[in-house]
């Protein structure tokens, strides 16, 4: 297959979502990684498909088209990457912070979010376990949570079953163009020819752009995330501090934390999040694990006995106004992007996909997309 309808660029989550979707439509297409498949971004991400942590706006509309996505693959693929509609729990300490979170959950509803306003009766039936000074909080269950590894890997192999071509260790080191627009892709061993790209490369999108003679402002932002060993039962939905959603919505470049906590189907707990704009610095921050582990223990006080198994990094692809990148490059006709999705990505995919594969088409889309268009970053050639 060296003449492809269309190439992805991407073997994450969102690549793999682009992949299937256009499979689906019946286009022939080949996917280019220059690692092995869910190895960047979407290997360190929790799994988090969440409408819980979404201002209104063209984002939450995204997200809850794409969570009610996850459960139509799942459900075409066979459940079979642990897909969990376990619900999220937004818990407030300050009367302050109540205040804002009651704002919020306002605005959500008459977009359509389900939000359930708990007592600290309700809270602590539903986390036994969580601190008694948490009087007061949300319950969204349309929050889930995946095996974004597993979800990757199925969806490909979907995509292979429809006809889909899937090269690893390819990495892309020139895109050419003609007056038509995008007309090649190359890696070190082969050149394929397409009129269609789509750059689903996270954090390295701009990198990309740059390839194919254009600019995308996409920079990573790192996050840091514990795992404990198993303890079974201790936390029973994601539960986090109001103060995440202001930390999701912040642009400064220091360190962001707040407390976010859930458990796997294995009984592992994950304490999230933390966020820092420091370029591709992997350096092992042991300070910012503690400001973790102390607030994930201010949460639930029980997790001070549970032992730490690991702790890893990722690296979140940040856009300046905090929206995804999805649609055709405002310079090279034929290039599209899905990217910058930060921290939402896996929740974001199946929805990602379908609005580009739409626009490839000529279809309209189900939402107006003009919100994500890279045309919005025209003028930063």
């Amino acid at each position: 297959m060296k003449n492809p309808d269309a190439i992805v660029i991407g073997a994450g989550v969102v690549g793999a979502a682009c992949a299937l979707e256009l499979a689906q439509a019946g286009l022939q297409v080949i996917v280019l990684d220059r690692g092995a498949i869910a190895s960047g971004t979407t290997g360190a991400g929790e799994g988090n498909i969440l409408v819980s942590d979404k201002e209104v706006g063209p984002e939450l509309v995204l997200a809850l088209r794409s969570r009610d996505k996850w459960f139509e693959i799942s459900e075409a693929l066979g459940g079979s990457f642990e897909l969990e509609a376990k619900g999220g729990m937004v818990v407030a300490k300050t009367s302050s912070g109540l205040a804002e979170l009651d704002k919020l959950v306002g605005r959500q509803r008459v977009s359509g979010v389900i939000a359930q306003n708990l007592d600290g009766r309700d809270l602590h039936d539903l986390e036994p376990y969580l601190a008694p000074e948490f009087e007061s909080g949300t319950l969204y269950p349309q929050d889930a949570q995946c095996q974004p590894m597993m979800a990757t890997a199925q969806m490909l192999k979907e995509a292979r079953s429809l006809g889909a071509r899937i090269e690893v260790g390819a990495q892309v080191i020139a895109i050419g163009s003609d007056s038509q627009g995008v007309a090649s892709v190359s890696t070190e061993k082969e050149t394929f020819h397409s009129r269609v790209v789509i750059n689903a490369t996270g954090t390295w999108a701009g990198e990309i752009a740059v390839l194919a003679g254009s600019h995308l402002p996409i920079s990573p932002r790192r996050g840091f995330i514990l795992v404990t060993h198993p303890a079974p039962n201790i936390v029973r939905h994601k539960v986090y501090d109001a103060d995440y959603v202001a930390n999701v919505a912040s642009g400064a470049a220091d360190l962001q934390s707040s407390a976010v906590v859930e458990s796997t189907r294995s009984g592992t707990i994950l304490v999230g999040a933390s966020r820092e704009r420091v370029e591709f610095d992997s350096t092992l921050n042991v300070n910012i694990l503690r400001v973790l582990a102390t607030q994930a223990i201010a949460l639930f006080p029980v997790l001070a006995k549970v032992q730490l198994l690991r702790a890893y990094h990722g690296f979140r692809p940040y856009a300046p106004d905090h929206l995804p990148v999805i649609g055709e490059d405002a310079h090279v006709k034929g290039l599209w992007h899905s990217a910058g999705h930060e921290g939402a990505g896996i929740g974001l995919a199946p929805a990602s996909a379908e609005i580009i594969v739409a626009q490839i088409l000529g279809k309209n889309p189900f939402m107006d997309a003009s919100a994500f268009s890279p045309q919005r970053f025209a003028v930063a050639r």
